[in-house]
């Protein structure tokens, strides 16, 4: 491989790690994540479907909006991906 391909691909790894860690830099966003990342493993486990925003906020007992605002910088990071179904964002 080429030095300079090798160098733009390490500068875009090291770009979306720092992205990575400064979205989990936040003390609330960290809770969110972690438990988006412990209900996503139970579904696996029980096959149930994904968790829910509202049952991440009600989990960390914060609201909406602000759940919301920390679920768009972990989006913007690459941490967590949304769907909608209906009304309910999973």
């Amino acid at each position: 491989m080429p030095e300079k391909s090798r160098k733009q691909k390490s500068d875009k790894d090291f770009e979306r790690m720092s992205a990575a860690f400064k979205a989990l830099s936040n003390q609330t966003r960290l809770a969110v994540f972690e438990n988006i990342r412990l209900c996503q493993a139970q579904a696996m486990l029980n096959k149930d479907n994904q968790p829910s925003v509202c049952n991440v906020a009600s989990n960390i007992n914060i609201s909406l909006s602000t759940i919301s605002h920390h679920i768009k910088e972990l989006r913007n990071a690459g941490l967590v991906k949304c769907e909608r179904q209906g009304q309910t964002i999973l």
